[in-house]
């Protein structure tokens, strides 16, 4: 009798929460504030992770970042720097301009920049100690950084699969274990996953990427269970999987030509805004654009020969092949200047 009641109460709370899902589409959820706290990003020298360290510091977050190329890290933080110090500026005048204007609350705003190569344990876990000593607890962390190899799975040197894998997975568990436990302890953070809709289905000739991706995502899903299990609920967790975005990593990459125009690639901004909106409002997962949920739905219902023709059809089965005969040409192009 126990067990039919539960399953009463289990299915009221699983229709209540399509009720709230549906509600949330049409009320927008207020924005949390992460001013004060310290936000890590990795892979913020370039891409994705700059942009997403400069919406973090718009809403006046502590930045920490990490990225192997010491020099575009530091272009990063002096472009945190100067949005800083507009925001002080500007407050100070409307100080100045009405002593009872009310102003933001003051906090010591300031950015850190830590060379790191995620892929190599050792170096997460050092550089990790060093953030803690440093500057203290990560309150938000963002596991952005990513690498692709651009071969087909025959061409592709080994080493440079462990290098996708590790970068693209293995780095979010070192980082995840570097903070999560001062997290746990004060029932408080926020855990992003930054994957790829090829986390979710996957395309030909770019094996370990997507598998490095999918790794990514089982990762963060399964952690999330953990934590809900362990009603660690201060603790919030955001997957993010874009489709194609226009950063130049995977250049050249093509659907069919009638379709592109329905599905072009993502402008960056848009991407990270729209992420940015999900981290804020503590959703779970976030996919851009919608019409990815859609995708992932049909992969996960229809027989594979089924999206065999669905992939077909819109050009997905070989998109990859431009780029990689790109990335080809230009890996020729390099040998023959160094004599190779």
């Amino acid at each position: 009798m126990n067990i039919l009641l539960e399953f009463f109460v289990v299915t009221f709370r699983v229709l209540w929460a399509f009720v709230l899902a549906a509600a949330k589409w049409l009320v927008r959820p207020k924005e949390k504030s992460v001013a004060g706290q310290v936000c890590l990003i990795t892979g913020a020298g370039s891409g994705l992770g700059r942009l997403f360290a400069l919406e973090f510091a718009r809403r006046r977050a502590l930045l920490v970042l990490w990225d192997i190329n010491t020099q575009s890290n530091e272009e990063t933080a002096g472009m945190v720097q100067h949005i800083y110090r507009e925001m002080m500026a500007e407050e100070a005048a409307a100080v100045a301009g009405d002593g009872e204007k009310d102003v933001l609350p003051h906090c010591n705003l300031q950015v850190y920049t830590y060379t790191c190569d995620v892929g190599k344990r050792e170096n997460v876990y050092l550089t990790a100690e060093r953030v803690r000593k440093e500057v203290g607890e990560v309150s938000v962390l963002v596991n952005n950084a990513g690498v692709v190899s651009g071969h087909h799975l025959l061409e592709c040197p080994d080493e440079l699969i462990e290098r996708t894998m590790m970068v693209n997975c293995h780095a979010h568990f070192w980082t995840t274990k570097a903070f999560l436990p001062k997290m746990l302890e004060m029932n408080h953070g926020h855990i992003v996953t930054v994957a790829s809709s090829l986390g979710l289905f996957s395309t030909a000739g770019v094996e370990d990427y997507c598998a490095s991706k999918f790794g990514a995502v089982g990762f963060h899903e399964s952690l999330s269970h953990e934590l809900k299990a362990a009603e660690k609920d201060g603790i919030k967790t955001t997957l993010v999987c874009p489709y194609l975005v226009d950063t130049g990593m995977f250049r050249g990459c093509r659907i069919r030509k009638e379709i592109e125009p329905f599905l072009p690639p993502l402008k960056p901004e848009y991407c990270v805004k729209q992420a940015m909106r999900a981290i804020l409002t503590d959703q779970p997962m976030i996919c851009t654009p919608r019409l990815m949920y859609m995708v992932t739905f049909m992969k996960s219902i229809l027989p594979f020969e089924a999206v065999v023709c669905m992939y077909r059809f819109l050009g997905a089965d070989k998109c990859m092949y431009p780029f990689i005969a790109q990335r080809k040409q230009a890996t020729n192009n390099n040998e023959a200047k160094n004599g190779i």
